[in-house]
């Protein structure tokens, strides 16, 4: 599919195509309302509408990346809105499905990579900045019976992820792998992440989740 993607937006990759997939084979009720988390694109917003979300909102600090969701909803007539800013300041109500492909790349924190256009892949030295944060805010995300779909690399820990979001009453659990070769970001890094033991020696692939939070009451 076609994107408008300007400079130092966030490229749909394998992340993005395995989240499409969850979506779809979660069954999006028609009708529900919908949130996506670091929407970059909007690729994942644009395909819960098309598989029958009657309102999305899609949420990203970049500018760039809310105005390029913005257009791409409205040359396909899609009732995707576009916010620019924190998820939590964004997020108004509750939602049936809740999507989030976040940064999840550890980072060492030093180095000419800390600019705007990293921080769709840098999360801190483990790897969590934002997903721990998004598995602590997802009960109060979701309405009665919603579902968060959340991708990330096995690098940065899914097994926590299923753990703080038991630990908030959800149900969880991994719905979907892919195992894919090193991007440059990884590739550039993996001596370092070798010596925080977040890889094997000479690993250079890398194990990508979705994993399901289901909130029932």
């Amino acid at each position: 599919m076609w994107l408008l993607r300007p400079p130092g937006v966030y490229a749909p990759q394998g992340d993005s195509e395995l989240l499409v997939e969850a979506l779809a084979d979660a069954a999006v009720p028609r009708g529900a309302r919908m949130l996506d988390i670091c929407t970059g694109t909007g690729v994942v917003a644009l395909a819960g509408a098309r598989l029958g979300a009657r309102q999305v909102h899609a949420v990203d600090l970049s500018a760039r990346a809310a105005l390029a969701t913005a257009w791409n909803a409205r040359l396909r007539g899609l009732p995707v809105r576009a916010h620019r800013g924190d998820f939590m300041a964004a997020a108004r109500g509750r939602f049936d499905v809740v999507t989030a492909n976040p940064p999840y790349v550890p980072h060492m924190g030093t180095g000419g990579d800390a600019g705007r256009r990293a921080r769709a892949w840098n999360a801190g030295r483990d790897g969590r900045k934002v997903l721990d944060r998004i598995c602590e805010a997802a009960p109060g995300l979701l309405a009665d019976n919603g579902v968060l779909l959340v991708v990330h690399s096995a690098v940065s820990d899914p097994p926590r992820t299923l753990d703080l979001l038991h630990r908030a009453g959800l149900k969880a659990a991994v719905t979907a792998r892919r195992t894919q070769p090193f991007g440059p970001v990884l590739r550039e890094r993996a001596h370092w992440l070798e010596q925080q033991q977040l890889i094997a020696p000479g690993q250079r692939h890398e194990e990508l989740v979705v994993i399901r939070a289901d909130l029932t009451r």
